[in-house]
Order: structure tokens, then C-alpha cells, then sequence
């Protein structure tokens, strides 16, 4: 199966000393694009799976600040893949038109998501099938 080349892991430089950590992000610098909407999942139990959609337009990054979560994706050719995020100085891009899937997440988990558009319900393509379909047809 050929290699996702839209889907990209990320390493954040970390910053620190015996004082602590710290880890910067800058939206077109860090981060592939503009950053407009920034929100985190918590509390989600391991056998949880949250996302399960596409987005039309949206491209994300997203790192576990805290704990661990796997993250499998679909690129629109039907490649799969699954990424561990278990450091806060790594996250993975996705691009817009990649199916996501978010799960097995530890109970200290903190999965912060950074998007390059706001919300926008009508851009969700929540249907796997219909994923697929419009990937096949050339419409993504």
C-alpha cells in the first residue's frame, strides 16, 4: 500500500530547564496554517472512539498535551494509518479530506486539537461510505 504523504507527524522544539518544560506552537511558522479555532477532548474513557468524520475544508494538529491516544486516519487514496501520540512535543497534521478516528485514550488524557477554519457543521462528512464514495468519484 503506498505511503501517506499528506498526513505528517510533527516534533515541537522543547524548551526547558529544572524549572519545567515548554513547548511553542505559532500558527504558519510550527503549524501549517493559520490557526482560527483551538479546542481539547478530556475525560474520554479507552474504549471511547471520538471523531469519526472527514471535513471538507479544515485541516488540523493534534497533540496530546497530557497522557497518551492513538489517532487512526484515511487519506482520500484509502491509505490507513496509526499514530500514538504520547508526547507533548509531538502532534500530526491532517490535512482537509482525511478520515479520523481518536480512541484508546489514557485516563490523564488531554488531546488538544488546533483547526485552520471555524466550525462549520455543513463541512463534517460524518459518513465513512459517503467518505469513500466522493474520494472514488474525484470530488474531494
Amino acid at each position: 500500500m503506498p505511503e501517506m504523504t499528506e498526513v505528517k507527524l510533527l516534533q515541537f522544539r522543547e524548551n526547558g530547564d529544572r524549572r519545567g518544560r515548554l513547548v511553542v506552537m505559532e500558527g504558519e511558522t510550527d503549524i501549517p496554517f493559520e490557526i482560527k479555532r483551538v479546542f481539547y477532548i478530556y475525560g474520554s474513557d479507552p474504549d471511547v472512539i471520538r471523531g469519526r468524520h472527514a471535513n471538507r475544508r479544515s485541516e488540523f494538529v493534534l497533540v496530546n498535551v497530557a497522557g497518551t491516544s492513538k489517532v487512526r486516519v484515511v487519506d482520500r487514496s484509502g491509505n490507513e494509518m496509526v499514530i500514538s501520540l504520547n508526547h507533548p512535543h509531538t502532534g500530526i497534521y491532517l490535512p482537509a479530506m482525511v478520515w479520523k478516528d481518536m480512541y484508546d485514550f489514557s485516563p490523564d488524557s488531554v488531546l488538544l486539537v488546533l483547526a485552520s477554519e471555524h466550525y462549520d457543521p455543513d463541512e463534517y462528512i460524518r459518513d465513512f461510505s459517503e467518505f469513500q464514495r466522493m474520494c472514488g468519484n474525484g470530488e474531494a
